[in-house]
């Protein structure tokens, strides 16, 4: 959904009528899971999608949203503090927020949108989240990991009230296989891989001199020095593409053929990426074979002033 809302921070081109199009297809061809946050497009994103429930009241769609942190800082560091980022009164309001953007009330899935491992024992946040379940305002309680820090998780897990973990998995960031997929397995803790395509790398489609409009947020994403290593590695992926089939769907068929990913969610502003990206979901798994090529194209990566 950060797509398709637009607005400052987000992604340039985005168009309502054309958004719409793309949720209505998805429902249609059988999407269930929506994942959003009141970041994209400062509540615009949810708003969106309560639409998309009124206009499909016969379906049972599961909406996920996420929390900002109040000091607006994507991600935190080691020096981020819990009362800084998301206070007591802060988790309420954008609760609050989120339903009445929704139009539910309760929430399938509110997920923090940054996160510090340090925090996992702090009794503020835990509390507060217990009395969202307790009152009714949730059914689950997510976290969405720091871009390329997986590990900065595995203890808040083990606490026992996190039911979904969101992270960057995809061909070149396999790193949460290492730790926190077989955290999450024992603990029957959901999975929710997201960027599967490397925030746009991984279609294939960029070149060392993409460029995109004034405040699209993958200007300051895609700096050269990212840019230009992201499209040599996609170029080198590209010689393994079997016959037949696209990056895109390479890209798709990787994330789901891990038993621990529980679903996957690429952006789709357009009804065209909708039928391409669901269609792959009714392939089988890919050859393991190709599978082990694909191992070879781990990208370890670090933060970074750019990465965000």
């Amino acid at each position: 959904m950060w797509g398709i809302a637009g607005g400052e921070g987000g992604w340039t081109g985005a168009d309502d009528v054309a958004g719409d199009a793309a949720l209505d297809e998805a429902v249609r061809l059988g999407c269930t899971f929506f994942d959003t946050a009141w970041i994209y497009g400062r509540g615009h994103s949810e708003e969106l999608l309560g639409g998309l429930r009124l206009r499909h009241p016969d379906r049972r769609l599961r909406l996920a949203t996420k929390i900002p942190p109040k000091d607006r800082r994507w991600p935190t560091t080691r020096e981020s503090r819990l009362t800084d980022v998301f206070p007591v009164d802060h988790l309420w309001e954008y609760l609050e927020k989120s339903l009445a953007n929704l139009g539910v009330d309760c929430v399938d899935l509110l997920q923090f949108h940054v996160w510090e491992d340090a925090w996992a024992g702090d009794p503020a946040w835990r509390e507060a989240v217990i009395e969202m379940k307790e009152r009714g305002l949730i059914r689950g309680v997510g976290i969405s990991v720091n871009r390329w820090e997986p590990w900065n998780v595995l203890e808040t897990l083990g606490g026992g009230l996190v039911d979904a973990v969101q992270v960057i998995y995809n061909i070149f960031d396999q790193a949460p296989e290492d730790e926190l997929f077989p955290a999450c397995q024992e603990l029957d803790i959901a999975v929710i891989a997201r960027v599967p395509f490397d925030e746009g790398t991984l279609t294939g489609t960029l070149t060392r001199d993409s460029t995109w409009p004034a405040g699209d947020w993958r200007n300051s994403y895609f700096v050269p020095e990212n840019l230009h290593a992201s499209v040599a590695r996609a170029e080198r992926l590209a010689a393994v593409i079997p016959d037949g089939m696209t990056m895109p769907e390479l890209a798709l068929r990787f994330v789901l053929g891990h038993p621990a990913v529980s679903t996957v969610i690429p952006g789709m502003r357009s009804t065209r990426h909708v039928r391409q990206n669901l269609a792959t979901s009714d392939l089988p798994p890919l050859d393991p074979e190709l599978i082990e090529e694909l191992r070879l194209h781990r990208w370890d990566r670090v933060p970074t002033e750019w990465s965000q």
